[in-house]
């Protein structure tokens, strides 16, 4: 058997990754944004106050990685660390005002970018695509 990158599942799903994330790169630079914060912010915008360990297990990300993306959405006044208040060792995330009030343009922006990437496809087949990855990475996990 010859390896063929049409027929490989990995190259097609990371070059359609990338065609995603060329898209909303896009669709989120004018809001200040790029596509490495989005992940996180994602996250924290559906429960704030996270710690970094959190965030890492939930995005599935290495720890210096998650730190680099934390420095950055710090310093581009995205989120603040503050330590948690029942163990001072542990440091939780919580977004400023400014990346709360990006939470529905940005989130506009992702699903025009998801209904342009998905309109090849009928409905039907959106829903079943949709399932057969959150069925993947379930079981990669």
């Amino acid at each position: 058997m010859t390896f063929s990158k049409d027929h490989s599942a990995g190259y097609l799903v990371n070059h359609l990754a990338r065609v995603f994330a060329r898209g909303l790169a896009a669709r989120i630079k004018p809001l200040g944004l790029t596509i490495g914060t989005f992940p996180a912010l994602l996250e924290l915008w559906e429960e704030d106050g996270l710690t970094q360990k959190q965030l890492v297990e939930r995005l599935d990300i290495e720890q210096a990685t998650m730190a680099n993306t934390l420095a950055r959405m710090e310093r581009d006044g995205l989120i603040t660390r503050l330590k948690d208040a029942t163990d001072g060792r542990v440091q939780r995330v919580w977004l400023t005002d400014h990346a709360r009030a990006l939470e529905a343009p940005a989130t506009e922006a992702a699903l025009a970018e998801n209904t342009a990437a998905l309109a090849p496809l009928s409905t039907e087949e959106q829903v079943q695509f949709l399932a057969l990855m959150r069925r993947i990475i379930a079981a990669a996990r």
